[in-house]
């Protein structure tokens, strides 16, 4: 192995044991499960999870020849269909790769398009959670939320710039940051803000909700919000600001 690629398996292994040590420290008690992508992949960090007890979601690299060989091993009757986009079909099926258990999700375009992307596009991670192929691979494609939450973290937050060549200050304007983007997250998902569970950014909520204009008034001790009429998004806001309210207190 490379000296570079063995430093960063190292860091690998710390992160992950890292991790796992912060989130039990923190008081997690229930099973974890880590959804990792293809830079994660070694037996390394396989044998880690199963050494610190923590299930594990791994992607491959599905174009590396041992494992596209497994691929080519399922049989075609094992290919189960699953929802995909309109100009194409999506099919998963599992198989066994150095042990482990591996489900690969195929993908493939419909239409004109097809002409120019006959073949079928392969994807695949390592697993130890217990469940059917179809359940897991839509548990893992969950991933791609992560990611977006990470994305809008920069663009919404102010972490796509530091403002500072000192690094004390550019902590202090990472954990602001971070404070700033979870508040937005925990107000969207518990005011019900984030229709059927899908990441709202944080820009849109900051338009519609978070930047409006109106003025507090108090009317015989009652205080009332006066919102500028006609306001799209008046009743999202109300419903939201009730749905807060009725959270119970924090435990101090």
């Amino acid at each position: 192995m490379r000296r570079g690629a063995a430093n960063t398996q190292r860091g690998v292994k710390r992160f992950v044991a890292e991790l796992v040590t912060r989130c039990r420290r923190a008081g997690s008690t229930g099973e974890i499960v880590l959804r990792m992508d293809s830079g994660f992949w070694s037996k390394d960090t396989i044998s880690l999870c199963e050494r610190l007890d923590v299930r594990y979601v791994m992607a491959i690299r599905s174009n590396t020849p041992v494992v596209a060989r497994a691929i080519e091993g399922i049989a075609e009757d094992c290919w189960v269909p699953i929802g995909y986009v309109e100009s194409g079909e999506a099919e998963v099926a599992e198989c066994t790769y150095g042990g482990h258990r591996l489900i690969v999700r195929r993908t493939r375009m419909l239409g004109p398009v097809a002409e120019l992307f006959p073949d079928w596009r392969h994807f695949g991670f390592l697993t130890d959670v217990e469940g059917d192929a179809v359940t897991l691979d839509k548990f893992y494609r969950r991933h791609a939320v992560v990611e977006l939450a990470i994305k809008d973290l920069k663009e919404g937050a102010g972490m796509e710039h530091v403002p500072s060549g000192h690094f004390s200050a550019n902590g202090a304007w990472l954990a602001c940051a971070v404070l700033a983007h979870n508040l937005v997250r925990w107000t969207a998902m518990l005011g019900g803000i984030s229709p059927k569970g899908e990441l709202v950014v944080a820009r849109t909520l900051r338009v519609r909700y978070f930047s409006l204009p109106g003025r507090l008034v108090n009317r015989a001790g009652r205080r009332t919000l006066r919102a500028p009429s006609g306001w799209p998004w008046a009743e999202q806001f109300t419903r939201a600001v009730d749905l807060l309210h009725a959270l119970p207190p924090v435990p101090v």
